[in-house]
């Protein structure tokens, strides 16, 4: 049984931190870094956990108007990475990647430019040139944030067949088909669920009994519940709720979202409130109720995570530069702060791995 994780920190610095958390009390210790990785803000890890892909969150790669994404290799005694290769990405300030389950392919979303691409894995983690790219089209109400398209995520599907891209300038999560033998992207049918106007989707998550699927509203300071029907693709909005305490007057946007392993709880990131709300999941229809909020106890939680056993929270405040490791009570959600944390520069993305002694 794995006595510890890896922790992997994407930053908008030019470096990849490496970590080690003792899974005995939430220790983090540093490890390693690679230099020279420009503002690899988002990460994801191949589910054979050899390989590790960022995006690189630029707006001109090699002279021309994209950002690009990047391939490593995993060290498995040390955890260290080396880097493999690079393609662009399509589209200006990419912001989020996923790895489907078959680990044939990486999917990401540019921000900037409102595009989403799916790029081929080869057997030795190198990164093939695309394989699809879609633009999205549109807007929606606020004049500042949503005059045009911004795809701020692309989840795969538990069960690999869609694609679900939250747009934050469309108001919209846009459903694709993905080609498990193409690697082509195809409108679902219906092509997309809108949210209420004005709420901003951001980042997305599935409920473990795939019944069940979340969006957090990074302007709305809201989540959006789903009903999800797997084999369509289907998404019918049930239930949205705030974020916030009644009694918070402030400015708060939200970043991330993640149902916890157990399915009984989720979890979302208020930057302004500067904390991270707790909700109860209802077993019967997946909605859900207040719980309460923890101080992230630092500033503008950006991207936090669960580690592979449940039992901790690690928050990345991107605006005081550190991570905070908080302990999970499974029966009631909440969260105890372990007394450890860790100096990171810019952090932004965490995401971990089991490792074994």
């Amino acid at each position: 049984m794995s006595q510890a994780i890896r922790l992997y920190v994407g930053t908008y610095s030019q470096e990849i931190y490496v970590y080690r958390m003792d899974l005995a009390n939430g220790q983090l210790v540093a490890e390693s870094q690679i230099d020279g990785v420009q503002s690899p803000s988002f990460l994801a890890i191949h589910p054979n956990n050899q390989f590790l892909y960022s995006v690189n969150e630029i707006g001109n790669y090699e002279g021309e108007e994209t950002g690009s994404i990047s391939a490593f290799s995993i060290e498995r005694q040390s955890g260290q990475l080396d880097f493999l290769n690079r393609q662009p990405s399509h589209g200006t300030a990419p912001c989020h990647l996923s790895i489907d389950a078959t680990g044939k392919y990486v999917l990401v979303a540019n921000y900037g430019s409102g595009t989403v691409a799916a790029f081929p894995i080869d057997t030795n983690g190198y990164l093939k040139t695309a394989s699809s790219v879609i633009q999205h089209e549109g807007s929606s109400i606020n004049e500042q944030r949503q005059t045009s398209p911004h795809a701020h995520a692309i989840m795969v599907a538990p069960n690999n067949h869609h694609a679900f891209s939250p747009d934050l300038g469309l108001d919209q999560v846009i459903i694709y088909q993905l080609n498990n033998e193409t690697g082509q992207l195809t409108p679902n049918e219906p092509p997309f669920v809108s949210v209420s106007p004005g709420q901003g989707p951001r980042h997305f998550d599935f409920h473990p009994s795939q019944r069940t699927a979340y969006v957090i509203n990074e302007i709305g300071s809201t989540i959006t519940v789903f009903d999800y029907q797997p084999e369509e693709g289907h998404l019918e909005s049930v239930q949205t709720i705030s974020t916030l305490p009644k009694e918070f007057n402030g400015n708060n946007s939200c970043a991330d979202i993640h149902v916890s392993t157990n399915g009984q709880f989720v979890y979302g990131s208020n930057r302004g409130h500067d904390s991270i709300v707790i909700y109860a999941v209802d077993p019967a229809n997946g909605q859900l109720t207040h719980v309460g909020h923890e101080s992230t106890r630092g500033k503008s939680p950006r991207n936090f995570g669960l580690d592979p056993t449940g039992n901790y929270l690690l928050v990345a405040n991107h605006g005081s530069d550190d991570i905070y490791v908080f302990r999970v009570d499974k029966q009631s959600g909440l969260l105890d702060y372990t007394g450890y944390s860790a100096q990171v520069p810019t952090p932004v993305c965490l995401k971990m791995i089991s490792i074994d002694d």
